[in-house]
């Protein structure tokens, strides 16, 4: 395993942080939802304060998991809804890999919003513990589930695997309400919305005819890309939502650290730069985090790839791709920091990582 390094530099600010983290029930897509604790309670929303002053009158807060196949735009939905980023968007399917949690406090009201991998028929280790991740924030953490489609394009086969999944949820346990988020509306050209819209809902049709199902499937339009209809979108959702504490402090935006959002932010800009078999199989780990000083931050990274061959192409010729990555993760990661950062990245192979559990678990995934 060899290793090779590409200093950077440059400034500015965001603001990331800690606090009370969705549970972690185990949920296994191969298992029987029979055998499931129906009466499980998330333990972030037990573990709230509910003193006088953080549960006024009329407040509503909970929990939303934003759910849909590959690369129907969850994560630039989420970045939207809180008004800055922390999830990383690609053109390139099966970008968020594990459960992001992002926080938006409004007067009366604080959404936790939960974005989640895009389900799919998973063809590795990875793949099945994104799938694990999704179906296990849909059993433990929501309170409302926004199943994110394209209007662009009629139902898949990944669209019917997440209707067919949903239902045997159903028959385990009780569902969340679930709502279509009806996104790209703003590249629609093919007239009224309604029958495309309906071609969705009808993959629903056994939650309205179900004793203990829902009496409509709304389905709302949308651009997360553009903004349009997302005001709708939280509105509805407030209605939603039970009366509840507040989570997490007003100012917070998500729990995540901002190790796993700078390394996130390296891989985000891989999967821009690099040709199309490399990004699958990318992993990005902050090794180095150094504030040496009010002004700069040193921060190391590993780039994690699985054949020799694909190290090459991230490094480029004389280093040149891994030069243009850091350039561009720089920038945001000063932003979140807050300081000048000289940021130092390294390519290593770990063979066949997305087929071991072993190595996903040192890479981050399968906690």
């Amino acid at each position: 395993m060899s290793e090779t390094s590409a200093p950077e530099s440059n400034n500015a600010a965001m603001r990331g942080g800690c606090g009370a983290s969705p549970s972690d029930k185990a949920v296994d897509p191969n298992t029987d939802y029979d055998s499931r604790d129906s009466s499980y309670e998330s333990q972030s929303k037990t573990d709230a304060l509910l003193s006088d002053d953080l549960l006024p009158e009329g407040r509503r807060s909970g929990f939303v998991a934003v759910i849909g196949r590959p690369n129907v735009g969850k994560s630039t939905l989420l970045n939207r809804l809180l008004g800055q980023k922390i999830a990383i968007t690609s053109d390139k399917p099966q970008t968020t890999r594990d459960q992001l949690l992002g926080i938006r406090t409004d007067a009366d009201a604080q959404f936790i919003f939960l974005d989640t991998p895009g389900i799919h028929q998973p063809r590795h280790k990875l793949g099945k513990h994104m799938v694990h991740v999704a179906e296990r924030t849909i059993v433990n953490d929501a309170d409302v589930i926004v199943w994110l489609v394209d209007i662009n394009t009629p139902p898949t086969t990944e669209d019917r695997l997440i209707a067919e999944r949903l239902q045997e949820i159903q028959r385990a346990v009780e569902l969340p309400f679930v709502l279509l988020g009806v996104n790209k509306v703003d590249a629609w050209q093919g007239g009224d919305l309604s029958e495309r819209q309906a071609e969705y809902g009808e993959l629903l049709h056994w939650l309205t005819t179900a004793e203990d199902g829902q009496e409509m499937i709304p389905a709302l339009p949308l651009s997360a890309a553009g903004g349009a209809g997302v005001d709708n979108l939280l509105a509805y959702l407030k209605d939603l939502l039970p009366q509840g504490p507040l989570y997490y402090p007003s100012d917070q935006v998500t729990d995540l650290s901002m190790r796993f959002i700078a390394a996130e932010i390296v891989r985000e800009k891989g999967l821009l730069l690099l040709r199309q078999e490399i990004p699958h199989s990318l992993a990005v780990v902050v090794t180095d985090w150094n504030e040496r000083s009010a002004k700069m931050t040193h921060i190391g990274a590993t780039i994690y790839v699985e054949r020799h061959s694909q190290k090459g192409i991230v490094l480029g010729g004389k280093g040149s791709m891994i030069k243009q990555i850091g350039q561009a993760a720089r920038p945001e990661i000063e932003e979140m920091v807050g300081t000048q950062v000289y940021l130092e990245l390294w390519v290593k192979v770990l063979q066949k990582w997305r087929r071991k559990e072993n190595l996903l678990r040192r890479l981050g995934y399968n906690r």
